[in-house]
């Protein structure tokens, strides 16, 4: 079974962990992207906070195997 990743800021995220998920605190854009290219190999869905996926709206999420879905804001 792969990974479920929430990632954004950490105000957004940290509840997360509560319900099992791998949180990754990401607070600025820069952050997000780094967090994005440094994901686990056994990630298999990540969940973005709007600011987060806007951050990575130049880049290309949908390679892999990994379901990317943005939180509404």
């Amino acid at each position: 079974m792969g990974r479920i990743i929430v990632l954004g800021e950490s105000i957004t995220v940290d509840t997360f962990a509560l319900a099992g998920a791998t949180v990754t605190r990401a607070d600025d854009a820069d952050a997000v992207r780094r967090a994005w290219a440094a994901l686990p190999s056994d990630t298999a869905v990540v969940v973005l906070t709007a600011a987060a996926a806007a951050a990575l709206a130049t880049v290309d999420t949908t390679s892999g195997d990994v379901l990317t879905i943005a939180m509404p804001q």
